[in-house]
């Protein structure tokens, strides 16, 4: 790549930006363009995978969810909260997906009322505030996982993480095998055939294996003439 045309993309997508790319390749803007390139398809490739999972996880806490909710309520829309066990905030959630799902005067299905609800939802219905409430009727969704936390924070992760990939945010730093072992566990604990097929087709580890940098460790100052180097221990 030409100097000109990282000074150009520097301008265009601010200093700002590609100064946190600089940074972690010690201040080579050339580096920084490498490593922002490959940081957008990383975040590609990883949004493939979130994307497929989060359909599939919230798919089947809805299925669980509208089973207690017949059995308990005989009322399978779940988010209407007969029994009551739903915050202000979830309320406040699930009205305006209902909106949204109902816009140009389309029929309210459950189907589209759980498509319009985000992600962010979904992680905190498995909190601790519903550890009572709604984790024994959730935790059918993960036959062979006995602890709510097991699954929520594996959830939230995962959560944050697409929330930085949507914002166009750097992931080059997180620990990406990690999250990308979250994605595919959670998968296959929902449903073992799915998450197989999931993980058949994520280009995350291929992707990983051409980062193009490595972080640089911080220089130390020079040392001006006299001055003692610090002992290491």
């Amino acid at each position: 790549m030409s100097e000109a045309t990282a000074q150009l993309l520097q301008q265009r997508f601010s200093a700002e930006r590609l100064g946190t790319y600089q940074a972690a390749v010690g201040g080579d803007l050339n580096q920084a363009v490498a490593l922002y390139e490959w940081n957008a398809a990383m975040s590609g490739a990883f949004w493939i995978t979130l994307g497929h999972v989060e359909v599939l996880v919230r798919n089947a806490m809805h299925r669980q969810l509208t089973d207690w909710s017949t059995r308990t309520y005989r009322e399978p829309r779940w988010y209407l909260d007969p029994g009551g066990a739903l915050d202000e905030r979830r309320h406040q959630q699930i009205a305006k997906a209902r909106e949204q799902a109902t816009r140009d005067r389309r029929q309210e299905t459950p189907g589209r009322v759980v498509a319009e609800l985000t992600f962010g939802f979904w992680p905190f219905l498995l909190t601790r505030t519903y550890d009572r409430s709604l984790w024994p009727h959730l935790r059918g969704a993960w036959p062979g996982q006995r602890l709510r936390r097991d699954v929520h924070g594996p959830l939230a992760d995962l959560h944050e993480l697409r929330n930085r990939i949507g914002h166009h945010e750097p992931i080059y730093n997180r620990p990406l095998k990690e999250l990308h072992t979250k994605a595919l566990d959670l998968a296959c604990w929902t449903c073992p055939d799915t998450g197989a097929w999931i993980a058949s087709r994520c280009q995350v580890l291929t992707v990983l294996q051409t980062r193009p940098w490595t972080v640089r460790a911080p220089q130390p100052p020079p040392q001006r003439r006299g001055q003692r180097r610090p002992v290491r221990r």
